[in-house]
């Protein structure tokens, strides 16, 4: 796999095979974060499983890397609860959880305008979908005395923006809140749980949200000190790397990955 910015390219995950054997869950995985870590993990030897409610993305994914497919709506406890039955009937385990899906709607904006519906649908996919896979993931992993969760939360969980979309906002910001607690309440059993801040990447979320509002992009842009928006292979880096044994005393962090915005006061010319 070739990742490919500004500061060059070079081959992801070449020669390492952290992950070799492990079953990882990727909920989100037909696009954008949860493709490139499908892929990531893929490299490194693990036995992916692709989630997806998109069936044809997410079986594209699940080709791709060799594993296997599950539509399911994380927001409904029943397919969640499924999900992970069939993957613990079918694998005998589960080693990693990474709970990446979400949405970005355009009528989730300011806390003036956005309605109780919009409110609620993001919540529901952002926030309660990570409390279902987590609730459901965890007896798994407690039984094998092991295990790995990645919860995808954002930088906009530690900063404020003016441009705000304030469920999504919310949204993270309980996803980081619930991160921190399990990973403690869950450390001396042996499982890891962080949550993973990405900034800004350019995913077709993004895209889709900018492309619509030049200008919003523009001032979120002169603030990153990296000077560019993240590729999502480089946030399926860290995502492989919290999966790993690289990582085996991270826990109940918040894993920022987000070309310095969290640290910048004036960024550079």
């Amino acid at each position: 796999m070739v990742i490919t910015g500004m500061t060059g390219t070079e081959t992801a995950g070449a020669g390492m095979r952290r992950l070799r054997d492990r079953v990882a869950v990727i909920t989100g995985a037909g696009s954008g974060i949860g493709l490139a870590s499908a892929r990531r993990l893929a490299a490194e030897g693990a036995i992916v499983v692709a989630v997806d409610i998109d069936e044809a993305a997410g079986k594209a994914a699940a080709e791709e890397t060799g594993g296997t497919f599950i539509a399911a709506d994380v927001a409904s406890e029943d397919d969640v609860q499924r999900l992970y039955e069939s993957v613990a009937e079918r694998h005998g385990r589960v080693d990693i959880s990474f709970n990446n899906a979400g949405i970005s709607p355009p009528e989730d904006d300011s806390i003036l305008t956005t309605g109780l519906d919009a409110w609620r649908r993001v919540q529901e996919v952002n926030l309660t979908s990570v409390y279902l896979c987590c609730k459901h993931v965890l007896p798994y992993m407690q039984r094998q005395g092991k295990g790995s969760i990645i919860n995808t939360a954002s930088f906009v969980a530690v900063l404020g923006a003016a441009t705000s979309q304030i469920s999504y906002t919310a949204s993270k910001g309980g996803v980081l809140a619930m991160s921190r607690e399990l990973g403690v309440q869950f450390a001396r059993e042996g499982i890891r749980v962080n949550a993973l801040c990405p900034g800004p990447v350019n995913t077709p979320l993004l895209q889709e949200l900018f492309a619509k509002d030049p200008e919003r992009a523009a001032r979120r842009l002169v603030h990153i000190p990296a000077g560019r928006f993240a590729e999502p292979e480089e946030i399926a880096a860290a995502v492989a790397f919290l999966a790993s044994d690289d990582a085996s005393f991270i826990t109940a962090s918040s894993f920022l990955v987000d070309g310095g915005i969290s640290g910048a006061y004036v960024t550079p010319l």
